[in-house]
């Protein structure tokens, strides 16, 4: 039920990127935090985070690179670690940032690796506890719900980005 729930998070914020180009994805507004290539790859690296207390991996080269929030690459299509870290400040930059198709599938693959060593590791592993924010001790299985609630909770800030850019609602 874990996995699926993680893996159920790629359909209902893909809806939410309707209409949003390589342009429009790392549009910033002033009365918002977030534009929404930096929140997928937040909520990747997130997820990869989590991943790795399970399975022991780290987010994939091809997908991200550690530097100092400025080495992502819209050509090379990798996130730079520190530019969608809790507490960074995301940048209207199209060359820091992948595509939007790219962010898209980097997001997927996280969900699908979390989902993948959620269903690979004993039960056991999923009550075992970790750090997690600000030394907090929290069993995985909670974590992974987390992970679950903090896809919704970006989701719904790109439901608000799509409003300040003037989107048609996507029930329309």
């Amino acid at each position: 039920m874990l996995a699926e729930g993680v893996l159920s998070t790629k359909g209902l914020l893909a809806r939410y990127l309707a209409g949003f180009n390589d342009v429009t994805h790392v549009r910033q507004t002033p009365d918002l935090p977030n534009h929404t290539a930096w929140q997928l790859g937040h909520l990747a690296l997130t997820m990869h985070k989590v991943a790795g207390m399970l399975d022991g991996g780290t987010p994939p080269a091809a997908d991200f690179i550690t530097g100092d929030g400025t080495r992502g690459s819209r050509d090379k299509g990798t996130y730079d670690t520190e530019s969608v870290a809790y507490g960074s400040r995301p940048e209207e930059r199209h060359d820091r940032f992948p595509s939007l198709t790219r962010c898209t599938a980097v997001y997927d693959a996280a969900c699908d690796r979390l989902a993948a060593a959620v269903l690979s590791v004993p039960d056991a592993k999923l009550d075992a506890t970790f750090a997690w924010g600000q030394g907090q001790q929290i069993a995985a299985h909670l974590l992974v719900m987390r992970m679950i609630f903090h896809n919704g909770f970006h989701c719904g800030q790109i439901a608000d980005m799509r409003r300040a850019l003037g989107f048609r609602s996507i029930f329309a």
